[in-house]
């Protein structure tokens, strides 16, 4: 917003402090200056600054608001309006004059104005000498002053010609209502647009004749024009939430609609109407107004804010006047003095050491709680006057289990060659996965949704980091998923996921450099668990979503001992590999943090076993098999028929090729033999291998190898 020094000097005495103390001032007060313009205006030079203030500040975006913050930051007592002191006789006449009642819909505040013998739209010099400082348009017209309202007090009023609205409803009398459309409208505005509203958005109707959409814009055929005799002016208060939604839905935003959208006090409503009228009157003395429509708006309750001292001086610190033996903090005194500044109505309780505070009307919206009021003091009283040491700290405090959990769950994965990843919640739904859950007001589309998923962002950073010659890419994360149920309520629940393989390397230095293929993938998964300690058996899974990642059949589920699913592992889709022109041998897993921690911390108490003080005995067995028989049911099979001997089974080699026939494959198993009693004897070993020959012969029909 481009402010004019000269504007604001009429409000507030500018002239004792300098250029740059002011900007410094507005600076550590929250109001960023972004230029300083000096603009000529009649052969003299004026000062304009560009200021920038945060979305909640809505009070500051008009002349007035901006003056009593620059007040309040200089410690001055800005001046008084002269036509603010003129109001009191003008609301009594409203109290006695009978109006049209309306029905209000989203609305805190409603007047409708008729203003008759209006012949001359010519705005003064001087006001449009304060709409070029401040960076506006000057169209000599009524749209200079429709803008210098706005600009001076915050308020958009709407104008609208009346005569036009009396030759559409053919009458003189009518009656306003403001609500939610029950049909569909097609809707011409007077800017040239044609809109076909739908059934949520609140219009302003004439008796049935829509003559603006609420807060927005108005109708084309009721827009006022240099020839207008007669004004209807609209000056009202709308709700934040509902002009945004509306503006969104019918696709236009305008200077008035924006305003709205910052959330609006109804505080000087009725002078900024009246300050309007004695400008138009300037250059039409014959001008006579009419009080046609007034909604009384409701008193607001008053809410009184608490302040503790002892909450003060945590928050804020000491001030720079400390000593090196003793700390110094801003007194109560201080305190009172720049509450008082702010306007705010304050008690202080002595005895306690506490305030009560009544916050204006026109802060309502951004200060709320006691740590508000604590920001405000540290504002005005300036936050460059407190002290930037670091607290003493007496007392280290103590690792909680779940960051235990992180911290070791971190060095497991580290040591496995994984780096950690941090990615955005936030996602597109274009995405090849689903996100269910929509934002509702995204700042930009790309970022609309929640992610259900942390798989796809993984796979979008190996993407991006082959485009830049990183193939190899292997990472984790920890983060957030968010999904609905049949009740339409947001789950949100915590996972770690995770992305290998995909680039080829060498096991040993003779051999030639091979891609990450399913066991070896699945291996550095189970060693995760083993160095966890937490036991798991896996079983296959097929993608359910329509847009999975995951491979439709190298996919698989892992269960905790107790049949609870712990989370998922599986190759990279090949269609969606393709898509991204990324490797097809990149394998992922997401595993649920919560249920992860959980079985973590039920096994704090490791359980050893008894180190058998006898030797092992390994034998290999090779044999050809069906390829459609699992790993998991021949490991039971052995397990149950190689006696209590047979301690660990371990998988050497698989392999299919033209010596192996069709829908067959070669399997090589390392078979551990061990007694907790006695010295095995190998011919006894040989005698239950024979044994697992034969039960393997007879239950899968194998084809032992030599």
């Amino acid at each position: 917003m481009q402010i004019s020094l000269r504007w604001v000097n009429e409000l507030v005495d500018l002239e004792t402090i300098k250029l740059d103390d002011l900007i410094d001032k507005l600076t550590l007060g929250g109001f960023e200056v972004e230029d300083v313009l000096d603009i000529k205006l009649s052969n003299t030079k004026t000062i304009a600054l560009e200021i920038s203030s945060t979305a909640n500040r809505s009070d500051s975006l008009s002349i007035h608001g901006l003056s009593l913050e620059i007040a309040a930051l200089l410690n001055q007592r800005p001046k008084t309006i002269n036509y603010s002191e003129k109001i009191c006789p003008w609301e009594k006449d409203f109290e006695t004059l009978k109006s049209t009642p309306i029905i209000i819909e989203n609305c805190s505040d409603f007047i409708g104005l008729i203003v008759e013998n209006v012949d001359d739209f010519t705005s003064p010099k001087w006001l449009q000498q304060k709409l070029i400082a401040c960076g506006l348009p000057v169209e000599n017209n009524l749209l200079d002053f429709q803008n210098y309202i706005l600009f001076e007090t915050g308020y958009p009023l709407e104008f609208y010609d009346l005569d036009k609205i009396y030759s559409k409803i053919k009458s003189q009398n009518f009656q306003l209502s403001l609500a939610t459309l029950t049909d569909h409208l097609d809707f011409s505005t007077s800017n040239g647009k044609d809109l076909s509203i739908n059934e949520s958005v609140v219009v302003l109707k004439a008796n049935e004749l829509p003559i603006s959409i609420a807060g927005i814009i108005s109708h084309i055929d009721t827009t006022y024009k240099n020839t207008t005799k007669t004004l209807f002016i609209e000056a009202s208060i709308f709700n934040a939430a509902k002009i945004r939604q509306h503006s969104r839905l019918v696709g236009v935003r305008t200077d008035r609609s924006s305003r709205y959208e910052k959330s609006i006090k109804n505080i000087t409503l009725l002078e900024s109407l009246y300050r309007l009228i004695s400008l138009l009157r300037i250059a039409n003395p014959k001008l006579r107004c009419k009080l046609h429509t007034r909604m009384q708006p409701e008193k607001q309750i008053v809410k009184k804010i608490q302040l503790d001292y002892k909450k003060v001086k945590q928050v804020l610190g000491p001030i720079h006047r400390s000593s090196i033996t003793k700390d110094e903090y801003i007194s109560p005194q201080i305190i009172t003095t720049t509450l008082e500044r702010l306007r705010f109505n304050v008690t202080y309780d002595n005895d306690n050491c506490r305030w009560d505070i009544i916050v204006p009307s026109l802060r309502t919206d951004d200060i709320v709680r006691d740590i508000d009021v604590i920001e405000e003091i540290g504002r005005i009283y300036g936050f460059n006057n407190f002290s930037t040491r670091l607290p003493q700290i007496k007392k280290i405090g103590n690792e909680d289990f779940d960051y235990q959990i992180r911290k070791k769950l971190t060095s497991c994965l580290v040591n496995l060659g994984l780096t950690e990843l941090i990615q955005y919640s936030l996602v597109n739904q274009t995405t090849y996965l689903t996100n269910e859950v929509e934002l509702l007001n995204p700042l930009v589309k790309d970022y609309s949704n929640l992610r259900s998923s942390l798989l796809p962002s993984l796979l979008k950073a190996a993407e991006e980091n082959l485009k830049k010659g990183n193939s190899n890419l292997e990472g984790f994360e920890y983060g957030h998923i968010f999904s609905s149920n049949c009740s339409s309520l947001i789950i949100e629940e915590e996972v770690l996921a995770g992305i290998f393989g995909g680039y080829k390397r060498k096991t040993d230095w003779a051999g030639t450099s091979t891609s990450t293929n399913w066991f070896e993938a699945k291996g550095k998964l189970e060693q995760l668990f083993q160095k966890l300690n937490i036991i798991t058996y896996w079983k296959a899974y097929k993608p359910t979503k329509k847009h999975d990642v995951l491979h439709l059949y190298c996919s698989a589920e892992i269960f905790l001992s107790d049949g609870t699913q712990l989370g998922i592992f599986g190759q990279v889709s090949p269609i969606l590999a393709n898509k991204l022109n990324i490797s097809t041998d990149i394998y992922l897993f997401e595993i649920n943090f919560n249920i992860l921690r959980r079985q973590i911390q039920q096994n704090k108490l490791t359980v050893y076993n008894e180190y058998s003080l006898y030797p092992k005995i390994i034998k290999d067995l090779s044999f050809i098999i069906k390829d459609d028989i699992s790993f998991t049911k021949i490991k039971e099979l052995l397990y149950l028929n190689g006696s209590s001997f047979l301690k660990d089974i371990n998988l050497l080699d698989n392999y299919s090729g033209k010596s192996i026939p069709e829908n067959h494959i070669s399997l090589c198993l390392q078979l551990v033999f061990q007694s907790d009693f006695e010295t095995l004897q190998n011919d006894k070993v040989e005698i239950i291998i024979a044994n697992l020959k034969k039960v393997l012969k007879i239950k899968f029909g194998v084809t032992i190898r030599i």
